[in-house]
């Protein structure tokens, strides 16, 4: 197939309804595919991407949308491993540097970059702990080091004044403020939106990406599916089964235990803070290695989180969100904040269920270890029927992840296909930074859709009601959503409102939105038919 231009009609990277239904059938005809990837979060794109990339014949599919469950619900940080070095976890500390790199340099450049972040020396931070935070930053600059990622890409972390800290963080309270510590890590534009560029890269290599295709039964050869939009079932036939599905990956495959824990974030809007041109870390009293973290998102929002806390039953598709986790966060916040942030200033939360694997053996006795305190390892784990499982691990590993997954397979299945190329593959929209720079678009455009925004410019530019804004105050335009219903796979308002842009997490945004979205979403399904 010959290349076509981003986004064209043509161009072998865009995913619609019809290229959906198309690929469906083909998927469910009899043929036997190399590769069924089952889950499109971060992971199962990302082992879609790498089966592809080797040449290997892929279906992917998801019940729901692309990036329906924990891959939407992070920080949306690219961390380097800091976190893990407390823990002596250097394998892990040092993969996630590798990692981070790999994205801001090579394959996304345009969704990850260099995020400031200041840990504000208030009189709760003894001297003796923020020696400790500075020597840890430095030992993550150590990390950045060692993966080889430029310090142009990473600046050094080093000390702040209380007037420099005040001048990142004016919402900080000035009692008592001796200064500030600066850090920097990866932080993506948006995390749904990397699934997005996952899933339209694999598809630009011949992978089908179906979604709202649930997997009924999984086995080594293929699985029993229903199309969620006709309830319709068939048989998808393969030759290596991997199973991506994350906190649901043991309801596919027997012996999988996974222990989740939920991250939950606020969402404040930006003008009740005032300006931050940094991020904040926000010691946890009576932690050692804690933090809460206020991340401005630059859409008139500001998201506070998370947290780190076991959740047992049943795993829902959204999960909620308890009061004793907003009670959590709105307290450690009014411990350094000048402005006070009360229960009604939350204008939405959201919470993400991080698939770790539970290690513990059958009858354990005594209690169980916080979920904070278990590995963020991932793990690949082939059943006695030879389907593959990978869980654990963390989004900024997510390639990494896939890459063992497949190579799992490989072996398991006896497929023929040579090493992953993922590390220097570049993801839709991917350029160097020069490039993007000199790109003719709004530069938020840029950082959302790279060598692509352009494209969505001039949807814009020839017809002014796309120019718009879809709800007054947000950034997000009909334009974007529009190219989000004829090239990313959208199919309903819930895909564009929650997961193509993220209008969604604020409900009364969500609901003065929703009118507009439906027509633009007509109108991009209808040139389809």
């Amino acid at each position: 197939m010959s290349p076509a231009s981003p986004g064209s009609p043509g161009s072998p990277s865009s995913l619609s309804s019809a290229r959906r239904a198309r690929e469906l059938a083909e998927a469910a005809d009899g043929r036997v595919v190399d590769v069924l990837v089952v889950g499109l979060g971060a992971t199962g794109a990302g082992a879609a991407l790498d089966a592809a990339a080797r040449g290997l014949d892929v279906v992917a599919v998801d019940a729901h949308d692309l990036a329906f469950g924990t891959s939407r619900w992070s920080s949306k940080l690219i961390h380097g491993g800091l976190r893990y070095l407390a823990s002596a976890q250097l394998d892990v500390a040092h993969e996630s540097a590798v990692e981070r790199g790999v994205l801001m340099e090579r394959t996304a450049p345009h969704l990850v970059r260099a995020q400031p972040f200041v840990l504000p020396l208030t009189p709760m931070v003894s001297r003796g702990r923020a020696a400790l935070a500075h020597a840890g930053f430095r030992a993550g600059d150590a990390l950045r080091l060692a993966a080889r990622t430029a310090r142009a890409t990473l600046p050094a972390p080093r000390r702040l004044s209380a007037v420099e800290t005040r001048h990142l963080a004016p919402a900080l309270r000035p009692d008592g403020l001796r200064g500030g510590l600066l850090s920097w890590d990866g932080r993506l534009t948006d995390d749904a939106r990397l699934v997005v560029a996952l899933a339209r890269t694999a598809a630009a290599r011949g992978a089908r990406i179906l979604t709202r295709v649930r997997a009924l039964e999984v086995t080594a050869s293929g699985a029993r599916f229903r199309d969620e939009l006709t309830g319709e079932e068939g048989e998808i036939r393969a030759r290596a089964v991997v199973n991506a599905s994350g906190v649901w990956a043991g309801d596919l495959v027997d012996g999988i235990r996974v222990r989740p824990s939920r991250g939950t974030h606020l969402v404040l809007r930006s003008a009740h803070l005032g300006p931050l041109p940094a991020g904040l870390h926000i010691p946890v009293p009576g932690e050692t290695n804690r933090f809460v973290l206020v991340l401005p998102q630059g859409d008139g929002r500001v998201y506070v989180g998370l947290t780190d806390e076991p959740v047992d039953g049943a795993i829902p598709d959204v999960p909620d969100v308890p009061e004793t986790d907003i009670g959590f966060l709105l307290d450690v916040l009014g411990s350094v904040l000048d402005v006070p942030v009360h229960r009604a200033d939350v204008v939405g939360a959201f919470a993400g269920l991080r698939p770790l694997l539970d290690t513990a053996p059958e009858g354990r006795s005594g209690a169980a270890p916080r979920t904070a305190d278990v590995s963020r390892r991932h793990a690949v784990l082939t059943s006695p029927e030879g389907v593959v499982t990978v869980v654990g691990g963390k989004l900024t590993t997510y390639r990494r992840m896939a890459e063992d997954a497949v190579d799992a397979a490989v072996n398991a299945r006896g497929l023929t296909a040579g090493p992953s190329p993922t590390a220097s593959l570049p993801l839709v929209g991917a350029a160097a930074p020069r490039t993007l720079a000199a790109l003719r678009a709004p530069r938020r455009l840029v950082q959302r859709l790279g060598t692509e925004a352009p494209a969505v410019h001039s949807l814009a530019a020839r017809d002014p009601r796309l120019a718009e804004p879809v709800l007054p105050g947000h950034p997000v335009t009909g334009a974007e959503l529009l190219w989000a219903v004829r090239h990313e796979g959208a199919l309903d308002e819930a895909d564009l409102l929650d997961r193509r842009s993220r209008i969604g997490v604020v409900p009364e945004d969500r609901a003065e939105a929703l009118h507009t979205v439906r027509g633009l979403l007509a109108e991009g399904l209808a040139r389809q038919a």
